[in-house]
């Protein structure tokens, strides 16, 4: 591949690096010497696109009619329906990867089998060619916990701890006496909420998971709002659930949950019948269940 398909000179580009958020790509001088372009991440991407329209074809192209790979900057997710089909496509990869210049870090690839059952036989690392990739029972995509057994509980959980230590981190914003109570609820709403509700729109919850989302908000929100003064015993108490509920005055976490998967869907649906996310929504599972 030429730089000049990228918007840079007209030299070849040998190697590739990325140091935080900039890229360099490597070219070799007259000299023999190799020097070092940075690049944009678009001049990345535009390299990245060329695998998805390499003269390589992946085997079994589709599972349920969904593509088996998946690109979204530059995370690369690899679908298929046995380990063997995975092994081949990869293989494919890695093979279309070198020759645009790009490799695969199989320190920071995974391979994982998931199921909806628990009998999950485990095949230990997979090897293709010299690179040997690390069998794991979860990992993390576009900011996702993935188990595999299509377990949601496992996100909850790191969602929550996340929130506690973006709570931790304001706590004595939320319990000072010099910011008011709208204010204190503003950043809650803006520092907090959304770490908690990252990803919500996928999330499947029962209502074991919703008791925990509503006791954690019920948590932040005592420290917000404080204690109130027993009108009987002239003791002080914490605020009851409803209390809470009426001074906050807007949708707990689990309606603003539904209401962002409402949301969700309906810019789904107005992608169109192209896109993979629509064909995911309106899709059915193929087979019987076993």
């Amino acid at each position: 591949m030429d730089l000049r398909e990228v918007g840079c000179d007209d030299r070849d580009w040998i190697n590739l690096a990325q140091d935080r958020d900039r890229w360099r790509a490597y070219v070799e001088e007259p000299s023999g010497s190799l020097k070092a372009i940075c690049i944009s991440k678009f001049a990345f991407l535009t390299r990245l696109k060329a695998l998805q329209v390499s003269r390589h074809s992946l085997r079994n192209r589709s599972v349920n009619g969904l593509h088996q790979l998946l690109v979204y900057a530059d995370d690369v997710n690899m679908l298929g329906e046995n380990p063997q089909t995975i092994r081949e496509n990869t293989g494919i990869l890695l093979e279309a990867s070198k020759e645009i210049g790009l490799e695969v870090n199989p320190e920071k690839t995974k391979y994982m089998i998931m199921t909806r059952d628990g009998n999950i036989v485990r095949n230990g690392n997979i090897k293709i060619g010299h690179l040997s990739f690390e069998e794991v029972e979860k990992f993390k995509y576009l900011g996702e916990t993935l188990t595999n057994i299509n377990d949601t509980q496992e996100e909850i959980k790191h969602r929550i701890n996340m929130g506690n230590a973006c709570h931790y981190s304001v706590e004595k914003l939320l319990s000072s006496s010099l910011l008011s109570k709208n204010l204190k609820v503003r950043i809650y709403k803006t520092v907090i909420l959304p770490v908690v509700l990252y990803g919500c729109e996928t999330c499947t919850l029962t209502l074991r998971e919703e008791h925990r989302l509503r006791v954690f908000e019920n948590k932040v929100l005592r420290k917000i709002f404080g204690a109130k003064r027993d009108e009987v015993t002239g003791e002080w108490r914490k605020l009851h659930n409803t209390e809470l509920h009426a001074l906050y005055s807007s949708p707990d976490i689990i309606r603003n949950i539904k209401s962002r998967r409402l949301r969700w869907a309906g810019h789904v649906a107005r992608r169109g019948e192209s896109r993979n996310a629509y064909r995911v929504l309106i899709g059915r599972l193929e087979g019987k269940r076993l």
